[in-house]
């Protein structure tokens, strides 16, 4: 399979999930329109609807619902998306200005308030209470932990527990909810639905992991977003926690440093104490070894070009570079 060509094989009911995003996203408000349109035409990886479609089909699933499930958690994300560079203060992102930049920031909280109630819509059409029951708990699992996230902004003594805590929250669970919802849709058996649950669990993990290692690692132009926006905002991200851990005195006091007071002033530095410490080694490593897992996990499903699919997107995740 050639890269990318996790997407060749939906192709068709990836056109259709697009049009279902422009024809939900139409508003009597114009401002709504123009917000939606601009953060959803930005494009993106489109990875979780992805991992809707390929989930249902590796089980044999193939009703149209399939695609207005993917959508749904599309716009979950996209409202995620718009809460967090408000939060943040993020001026970039897919390679350019965020919603806030370009409308303030109540615009944006507002919109990302009507995707979210959009999407519940959306749930609602599907009319499958196990779908709806995973999707709200998703959103509350989200919100717990971006929350958690940012109780530990500047905060130098978050343990790599803690840290794991909230990527599980504010990224692997939209992944897990992807793979999970996309089971109960198809009625899988409870060995596959924990299967794909899990896999989408690990593989989201293993996703934030390899984010976290290009904010040090990474190229601005090819990420879509400016390098060092992590240590700009004080997060503790595990490439810092391990440095602090692990590195040399003189590593660890500059790393804390840095988180204490925010800003991207050290970013070089900080780049090569982390490199030196062997901490974007250990993130990349761990980030391997979770996809590993989420591979392993797909054994349950039935052989296919579909569960093949999954394989090769679980290997470019890691292997990626924006």
């Amino acid at each position: 399979m050639q890269p990318q060509a996790f997407y060749r094989v939906v192709a068709d009911d990836f056109t259709a999930v697009d049009g279902i995003i422009r024809q939900q996203l139409v508003s009597r408000v114009p401002l709504v329109e123009k917000i939606g349109d601009y953060i959803i035409s930005a494009g993106g990886k489109r990875l979780r609807p992805l991992l809707v479609l390929l989930s249902g089909k590796a089980l044999g699933y193939r009703a149209d619902d399939l695609r207005l499930l993917a959508a749904t958690i599309e716009f979950l994300h996209t409202a995620t998306l718009l809460h967090d560079d408000v939060v943040d203060m993020s001026d970039m992102r897919r390679g350019r200005s965020t919603a806030n930049a370009q409308w303030g920031n109540a615009p944006s909280v507002l919109v990302g308030d009507f995707l979210y109630s959009r999407s519940f819509e959306m749930m609602v059409e599907l009319g499958s209470m196990p779908v709806m029951r995973i999707l709200s708990k998703a959103t509350r699992v989200i919100a717990e932990g971006e929350v958690l996230q940012l109780s530990k902004v500047r905060d130098a003594s978050t343990t790599e527990e803690t840290y794991m805590e909230v990527i599980r929250g504010k990224t692997a669970m939209l992944f897990e909810a992807s793979t999970h919802a996309a089971a109960a849709l198809a009625g899988a058996s409870e060995a596959q639905s924990e299967a794909l649950r899990t896999f989408g669990d690990h593989l989201g993990v293993a996703f934030q992991l390899v984010d976290d290692l290009l904010d040090y690692r990474g190229d601005a132009a090819e990420l879509g977003k400016n390098v060092g926006d992590d240590l700009a905002e004080g997060k503790p991200t595990l490439p810092l926690i391990y440095t602090m851990r692990e590195g040399s005195e003189e590593q660890a006091a500059l790393v804390r440093r840095a988180i204490q007071k925010g800003g991207i002033e050290d970013l070089e530095s900080i780049r090569a104490a982390v490199e030196a410490a062997g901490a974007l080694d250990y993130t990349a490593q761990l980030a391997r070894d979770y996809a590993e897992r989420a591979i392993a996990c797909l054994d349950a499903l039935p052989a296919g070009e579909y569960r093949d699919a999954l394989v090769e997107l679980s290997r470019f995740a890691v292997a990626r570079t924006h």
